[in-house]
């Protein structure tokens, strides 16, 4: 999940829990809201009843009026207390046959030497009536900040990654490796991203330094080994040439011409493997999936009987390949089948077959063989990593190296299913752009 969605989750996420913590909360709010109201208004009309009973006196012992619906009611009345009273509370009053709950101030005061109480009620259910209405507006209110903020957030968030982004992008994504060309800096005001992009931008320059460094040794050792190992052979040829050279001499030189073929034919692929990687070869060729394929079977035949293994090549639709180079492929195709008879059981097969996928190219090489033990799966394609299976075969390691090199350098992407003595498969999927027509 990328870093912007985890952020606007979270915020989603935590404005929820407030928009449901709120709700629950809302009922006690507006009720303690409504009755802070109440008491408010009840002190105000207390303050102005005493005003006009200090100014015009007090002309009844008892007085008492309630409004036509007796939403309110107001009360004065000789009180036999003495005891200082100034609360608001609920209480029930019976008046006209009805009991009523209302919010009651109960105030009593002295005025010409008596004792009065004053209560000033307000019905309860004409307090809660505004309780719904309430809740109704402050959740519309709520949802409309909440979806707001998170289009807020969202803005603000996708502002503050997309330098994030632009680093991941041009930097990581959008580079060949161990080929990343010049540095291009990207241009954002947060100082962890400048930072960010300068450190990946460092990191980068001492990786393709070090590959550059073995590149260089592998081609240079390469070519510097090749000189030394062909003067070897020649003086070893030179040696078979005299009449005089012992039987046992003849069998250690033997012996050394066949660690120098097995040297020189390393160091080959070693240079070959630098210039693939070097992209010193052209992509300039054209040629047919079949004609390519047939080549390859023409090449490697004489190897078939030695296990009596099967050979087919499926191809319901002819395919051209453009802009490759045709050496290479052709070492591609040979290594893997060469591959998949040296690692073949006797009487065993190769298949191989083509099919069209999403415009792009899918070549399948198929065999029943010994197959590839899951651990070894993650470390076919290391130079020089010799498995249990290849150990009993003259194998340097190099073989399909050479093939991930060679599909790396076409774009090609390989996958490989292989089951434990059952068999394996390798798929190469070649892209769109280097298929074409037939004409």
């Amino acid at each position: 999940m990328k870093l912007n969605t985890k952020l606007t989750l979270f915020n989603a996420i935590s404005k929820l829990v407030i928009a449901i913590l709120f709700v629950l909360l809302l009922p006690v709010l507006i009720r303690n809201i409504n009755q802070n109201f109440t008491d408010t208004n009840l002190h105000k009309q207390k303050n102005k009843i005493l005003h006009i009973i200090h100014t015009s006196g007090i002309k009844d012992n008892v007085y008492a009026t309630y409004s036509p619906l007796k939403e309110e009611y107001y009360s004065l009345d000789e009180d036999s207390l003495n005891e200082k009273l100034d609360t608001i509370k609920n209480e029930k009053r019976k008046i006209e046959g009805d009991t009523i709950e209302y919010r009651i101030l109960s105030y009593n005061f002295i005025i010409n030497k008596k004792n009065y109480l004053l209560e000033i009620g307000k019905s309860v259910d004409t307090i809660g009536e505004t309780t719904t209405p309430l809740q109704n507006v402050a959740f519309v209110v709520l949802v409309g900040m909440i979806l707001l903020t998170i289009l807020a957030d969202q803005i603000y968030t996708n502002h503050l990654l997309k330098p994030l982004g632009k680093i991941i992008k041009s930097k990581l994504i959008g580079q060949k490796f161990p080929k990343f060309g010049s540095y291009k800096e990207v241009k954002t005001s947060t100082s962890d991203f400048q930072y960010l992009d300068i450190s990946i931008h460092k990191m980068i320059e001492t990786i393709e330094a070090a590959f550059q460094k073995e590149r260089e040794f592998i081609s240079n050792a390469s070519h510097e080994l090749m000189t030394p190992i062909s003067i070897l052979q020649s003086k070893i040829e030179n040696m078979f040439e005299q009449e005089d050279i012992a039987d046992e001499l003849k069998v250690r030189l033997l012996e050394m011409q066949k660690i120098l073929n097995r040297l020189k034919s390393i160091t080959k692929t070693l240079l070959l493997i630098s210039q693939i990687e070097n992209e010193q070869f052209l992509k300039e060729d054209k040629i047919s999936i079949t004609e390519l394929l047939q080549e390859v079977y023409d090449e490697i035949s004489v190897r078939l009987p030695e296990k009596n293994i099967t050979f087919d090549i499926l191809i319901p639709q002819d395919v051209v390949l453009i802009n490759i180079n045709k050496f290479l492929l052709f070492n591609l195709f040979f290594n893997l089948v060469n591959n998949a008879i040296k690692y073949n059981k006797v009487d065993g097969e190769i298949v191989i077959t083509t099919e069209k996928e999403t415009g792009n190219l899918i070549v399948n090489i198929t065999d029943n063989g010994i197959g590839i033990s899951t651990e070894d799966m993650p470390f076919i394609f290391n130079r020089f990593k010799k498995f249990r299976q290849s150990m009993q075969q003259d194998s340097f390691g190099l073989g399909l190296p050479i093939v991930k090199s060679i599909a790396t350098f076409h774009r090609v992407k390989i996958e490989v299913d292989s089951v434990k003595d059952l068999g394996s498969n390798f798929r190469l999927i070649f892209p769109a752009d280097v298929i074409g027509s037939l004409s």
